[in-house]
């Protein structure tokens, strides 16, 4: 019995091995890192304080970064589930053989780096590029427009990277659906459209929430992105910390501007796990 009690714990050694070495002593290198001082003359200050903290707290440039980068998570969730969650619907209705070819279009490009991508995007977003070549071809008035870094630019780069994301979450959710309630509804007189909105997505619902949280913290913490389509006006705070890990050398306050997004994120996860459990438990009291 002794044997048969110790052996899961063995077992997870390993793992808990490589989670304490990869995960925890960074975060807590991190934090410790953010509690120190910094003088340009000096480097890094063997003191321990909450400066850094304070001083982001007070810099209305860290608040605006702070506000910008949460209201691009928020919209780039909100498209990303608009595009991703029809479309996995639509997917799984196909026949076999399309269905194949268009999980393949939708996850291929995971398979592509967000460098790669999002330099597609600044050829396409340009003064010179192809959309505003075609704008000015066409005789738009006022042709051609700036796009690039603004938040339109972002926001247009992250839906690309992470519509697959949400695709996928959505697809897990309706493998695990009953097709005979769908058959139910169209038998009943249900259209697509009604047999979607009041039979599919009641049920699909823990894979949209799950896609919408994956979505949005990986909008907010997102850096290659923001920097290229952005650039350096457009300050998010993955951008800030980057500026003062690289830039000004301010290892402290770049780690304290990390221990902060991290911070939020972790927020916006707990709150956003209460409501699907809240949700849950409301479901399961009315059945």
């Amino acid at each position: 019995m002794s044997a048969g009690r110790t052996s899961p714990a063995l077992l997870a050694a390993p793992s808990g091995v490589v989670y304490l070495v990869a995960l925890v002593v960074p975060l807590a290198s991190v934090l410790v890192l953010s509690l120190q001082g910094f003088e340009f003359s000096r480097g890094i200050l063997p003191r321990y304080d909450l400066a850094n903290y304070a001083d982001l707290f007070t810099d209305p440039l860290f608040e605006e970064a702070l506000a910008r980068t949460f209201r691009i998570a928020l919209v780039t969730t909100v498209i990303c589930l608009a595009i991703g969650v029809p479309e996995a619907w639509i997917i799984r209705r196909m026949s076999p053989r399309w269905r194949g070819l268009m999980l393949l279009l939708v996850v291929g490009p995971l398979l592509v780096s967000v460098v790669v991508r999002t330099f597609g995007w600044m050829v396409l977003l340009g003064t010179n590029g192809l959309i505003n070549g075609a704008l000015v071809a066409l005789g738009v008035p006022d042709a051609p427009f700036r796009m690039m870094f603004t938040e339109f630019a972002v926001v247009l780069g992250l839906v690309h990277v992470m519509v697959p994301l949400v695709v996928l979450a959505v697809w897990a959710s309706l493998g695990r659906l009953d097709p005979s309630l769908s058959l139910a509804a169209e038998s009943l007189g249900a259209g697509r459209l009604t047999i979607f909105r009041r039979v599919i997505l009641p049920n699909i619902m823990p894979g949209v929430l799950g896609g919408a949280l994956m979505v949005f913290c990986l909008s907010a913490s997102a850096f290659a992105t923001p920097a290229m389509l952005g650039g350096r006006r457009l300050k998010v705070v993955s951008s800030m910390a980057y500026n003062e890990f690289l830039n000004t050398l301010n290892w402290p306050l770049g780690a304290a501007i990390a221990t902060l997004l991290l911070a939020a994120i972790l927020a916006a996860t707990l709150l956003w796990t209460r409501f699907v459990e809240r949700r849950a438990l409301r479901r399961l009291g009315g059945a």
